[in-house]
């Protein structure tokens, strides 16, 4: 699960972004956010087409869910992305059930890989 709904603004983006392409083929995560992501969506589908499966887990107010799996590798993604905060990616070394620590200021994330 990797739950932004306390993560500022200005990292939220890559971090979600890093997760995705530290997974491994049929892999997943559970996004939670605090409101339905369509934006993030968008941008999926423009810099990673055909690579991912979008499932909305659950859509409350102020708490949205979605299942992202990776279902193919990705060719061509730099090793660091423009809009990615440098010192928050997620490590592409990252294996299946591997609690990922991630501290920031003012804030901590633990995410989990599942396949």
């Amino acid at each position: 699960m990797l739950d932004v709904r306390e993560i500022p603004c200005s990292i939220k983006h890559g971090l979600i972004i890093q997760t995705f392409i530290g997974l491994a083929v049929g892999e997943h995560f559970v996004l939670r956010n605090g409101h339905d992501p369509v934006p993030l969506r968008y941008q999926f589908e423009a810099e990673f087409p055909g690579t991912f499966a979008w499932e909305n887990a659950h859509h409350r107010p102020e708490d949205v869910a979605v299942k992202i799996t990776k279902l193919k590798a990705l060719s061509g993604v730099p090793g660091a992305l423009p809009h990615a905060c440098g010192n928050h990616r997620v490590p592409p070394s990252a294996k299946t059930g591997k609690v990922l620590h991630t501290v920031g200021p003012g804030w901590a994330l633990d995410v989990v890989v599942i396949s």
